[in-house]
């Protein structure tokens, strides 16, 4: 199964994505993450079918069973997270300070590369935690 890659963005109200393989395809949605997901799933759709009824190309993995993987910057990852994690959670998984979080989810400064590697190296961290005690 292939995947497609949806570079994601934080928006103020929601979240925007755009693929490399639909040149000129943006999508914005208001709201949480999950509703995002939806939405991308019914834009993509939607797209495949016009060019499908307009006789116009797409790429070709459209047409079969596809993953969507979406590409996040470290704002919109911790803003996805920060309603499910507290900060205090994320500063103990992460070694980094609540406040610089609240920097980084804010939008008032970045990460440098290596703040960011603790960051997602965390995040995965976590999630193999999870998978292992997990039945």
């Amino acid at each position: 199964m292939e995947e497609v890659v949806i570079s994601t963005s934080r928006t103020e109200k929601g979240y925007s994505g755009s693929c490399e393989l639909l040149p000129g395809w943006v999508v914005a949605f208001s709201g949480d993450f999950s509703g995002f997901i939806d939405y991308v799933r019914e834009s993509i759709d939607f797209f495949v079918d016009c060019a499908k009824e307009d006789k116009e190309e797409y790429p070709a993995v459209f047409d079969q069973s596809y993953n969507l993987v979406f590409k996040m910057d470290i704002q919109s990852i911790l803003y996805c997270y920060d309603k499910i994690l507290t900060r205090a959670a994320l500063s103990r998984l992460t070694g980094i300070n609540e406040r610089q979080l609240g920097h980084y989810i804010c939008g008032r400064s970045k990460p440098r590369p290596a703040q960011s590697g603790k960051i997602v190296n965390a995040l995965h961290a976590l999630g193999r935690e999870l998978q292992a005690v997990c039945v």
